[in-house]
């Protein structure tokens, strides 16, 4: 299954745009609601608009030592999500477009037990289809003075503060120019353990909810 999930990144162009080839080692679940994300999945915006639940579970460990041994593993992960098509696929001169970034989600639980450091954007795709894609890197510990370095193309780099960002994001970088592999490099972080993406694209006006 993984495998095959390596194929899917290969053919929308995830492996090469936003990452390099790698293996994953880890069971990636996004859902929206009860919806679960497969690769190259098409959504529409207004499906994506609130934050995703999002579980990381070892593929050779069942849901019965999850069940009985939650706090024997000590593996920690940091999630991307990010859009590497702004402001269009043919012109993305804004890639990547930085919509979420957690961490220290712990192995066998969900997003909710990490901690958000760049809160949740929806996903508004102004012209085209557009990839939003979910990076899972496996940290080396704890992540420690606040939170990760954000990393962009021109090789800027801002460490996250410690305060927290209910009322807006004052306190945090652009999301615009995100590098994923910068800010794996930046980190500290080897390959992804995982990743998955969908597509989406503007919804006429008619059809909006």
């Amino acid at each position: 299954m993984m495998a095959r999930s390596v194929q899917s990144l290969a053919v929308g162009k995830v492996i090469g745009d936003v990452v390099d080839m790698f293996t994953p080692s880890v069971e990636l679940s996004v859902y929206y609601g009860s919806m679960k994300i497969t690769n190259g999945c098409k959504l529409k915006p207004s499906v994506v608009s609130e934050k995703p639940t999002v579980l990381i579970k070892n593929p050779h460990l069942g849901n019965h030592f999850y069940d009985q041994h939650r706090s024997v593993s000590s593996n920690l992960y940091t999630l991307v999500m990010s859009d590497p098509d702004a402001p269009t696929p043919s012109e993305p001169s804004m890639k990547e477009w930085l919509h979420w970034v957690v961490v220290d989600i712990p192995e066998g639980f969900d997003s909710t037990r990490g901690r958000e450091v760049v809160p949740y954007m929806e996903p508004r795709p102004p012209i085209g289809i557009h990839r939003y894609v979910f990076t899972l890197f496996r940290q080396k510990g704890p992540m420690v003075f606040g939170g990760p370095v954000l990393m962009s193309t021109s090789g800027d780099a801002h460490m996250v503060g410690n305060t927290g960002h209910e009322n807006g994001d004052a306190d945090l970088p652009s999301r615009v120019h995100f590098n994923t592999r910068n800010f794996a490099a930046q980190n500290g972080f080897d390959l992804p353990a995982a990743a998955v993406f969908f597509y989406a694209q503007k919804e006429p006006a008619s059809k909006k909810r």
